[in-house]
Parts: C-alpha cells; structure tokens; sequence
C-alpha cells in the first residue's frame, strides 16, 4: 500500500477529518519517522489550544516559565559571552528584532470581514490589520543577530543554505542554535512556548497560506523554541519544507501533551550539540 499524498490529502481537511488526516501523516513515507512520540487517543481533535484540556495547558505553560526561567539565569554567562561576539564581530545592534505571527484563536476570518464591511470608513483600516496581523497575534521575536546589517536591503527573504549574508560568528551560532537564545524572553512573557511550531513572518504567511494547504491550522497553538517540525524538519525553506513542517505541526497539534513535550525537548539537545538541519 502506498503512502499517502500529504499535499492533497492536507487541502481536504477539516476540523471533523484532522484526527484521520493526522493519522495519516504519522504513516506516511513523506514524512521523517516520530515513532517516538506518544499517540494520544481522543474523543475528539485537538483544533487549537482551547481544545487541549486545561490541565495540560497549565501544566505547558508552568514548564514554559519554570524552565525558560532557570535557563535564562544559568545560561546568562554564555548569552554575554555571544553579545561581545557579536559586537566585535560585525557592525551593527547585538539583538534582531523581527515581527513574528503568533498565536491564532479566531474561528473566521469572513466574520471579521463582514463586521469590516458593515463599518463604513474602517472597511480599510480593518483589513489593512488584518493583513499586518496576518492571522495570528504579532509579537517582536529576539534573536542575536546573525546577519550582515543590509541583508534585506532587497526586502525579505528566506534564509538559504551558505547563505552569504550570515556573518562568521552566526554561522557558528545558527548551527548551534545559540542565536535563539533570546526567545527565552519571548517565552517568559507568554508570546511563545518552548515546544510549538516556528513562529513565521507575517510578510509569508499570506503567501505559504496559498501555496501549503491547511499552513493557517498551525497557528491554533503557540509558537515554539523548538518542535516536532525543528527536530525531524530542521530549517529549510523550500515549499516542500514547509508542507512537511505543516505535517509535523499538526501532528504535534493532536498528540500535545507535556509528556511529548519533554521528549522534544529532549532530542532538542541532540539536535543542538550535532548541528542538525541549521542554515
């Protein structure tokens, strides 16, 4: 029996199918393997963060302050010792500040255009921020900063392999994931998690929503430091990445729990001391 075809299997979901679509991916061939992670059973899928129960939520968003806490604290040393390199590596700030589209509850995006048109004058304004919202929360994301300060003096971009516009100290700290160790403030205030999917621009969302089926269903739980997706997907860009990190993503969406979230964690270090899929 053949695996099956994540693309067009993908554009037919629904909140009724996801549980059966998601099974699917955790048997497809298109898929790296997550043999490991623990298969919830439910009465009914898990569509977004209001319908994982509430246990589990305050026990991930315990762990998310707790541990992004006691991280920030002992790894201070370490995030002073990148700040100096990069201040003496390149010109430039030590921080990036990105917008970032973040967590997504709203059920319907065609009841707030209809609330829009029936406002008169702010018919425009509205669906100027929905764009600029592109869906989801916007947040500011901190990273350290691993580029050349005009790296989009083109306008933005995805990062590619051996990209010429990382610096030499980011090469080294895109592959250790080092560069991403601001975001713990992102998770202490509640914008991110430390298990969910990545959190992406709002400048490709509208974009990858047209071209990766379902992409938009992702945004139903917090982004994350690391994930399902990171860990097995890594970081490339290519459209047949993203369908593949969307499968990951919602994979994790059904089956979130603190017990998965820990082994993610978990594999996280493998995947931080060897490099793994870093552009």
């Amino acid at each position: 029996m053949s695996a099956p075809d994540i693309t067009s299997e993908v554009a037919l979901a629904t909140d009724s199918d996801l549980a059966a679509i998601v099974a699917d991916y955790a048997n497809s061939a298109e898929l790296p393997p997550a043999d490991w992670l623990t298969r919830l059973e439910l009465e009914r899928p898990q569509t977004n963060l209001r319908s994982i129960d509430l246990w589990t939520q305050r026990a991930k968003r315990g762990m998310d302050v707790f541990c992004a806490a006691v991280m920030f604290v002992l790894l201070m040393p370490v995030m002073l010792l990148v700040a100096v390199a990069v201040r003496l590596t390149s010109p430039g700030p030590i921080l990036f500040r990105q917008i970032r589209t973040g967590l997504n509850l709203r059920t319907s995006r065609d009841r707030r255009a209809d609330a829009a048109a029936k406002s008169g004058n702010r018919r425009q304004q509205s669906s100027d921020r929905r764009q600029s919202t592109c869906y989801g929360k916007p947040f500011v994301l901190y990273k350290f900063r691993t580029m050349r300060i005009d790296a989009e003096k083109n306008g933005a971009q995805f990062a590619t392999k051996g990209d010429p516009r990382v610096t030499p100290i980011g090469r080294f700290l895109r592959k250790t994931r080092l560069d991403e160790l601001p975001q713990l403030w992102n998770v202490l205030r509640g914008e991110m998690s430390l298990v969910g999917p990545r959190p992406e621009r709002p400048e490709f969302i509208e974009q990858l929503s047209e071209e990766v089926p379902n992409y938009l269903l992702r945004l139903g739980i917090k982004p994350g430091l690391t994930g399902l997706a990171q860990v097995l997907n890594g970081y490339d860009n290519d459209i047949a990445g993203f369908r593949r990190k969307v499968a990951l993503d919602l994979l994790y969406l059904q089956n979130c729990c603190l017990g998965n979230d820990l082994k993610i964690l978990f594999r996280t270090v493998g995947v931080v001391l060897t490099g793994k899929g870093a552009l």
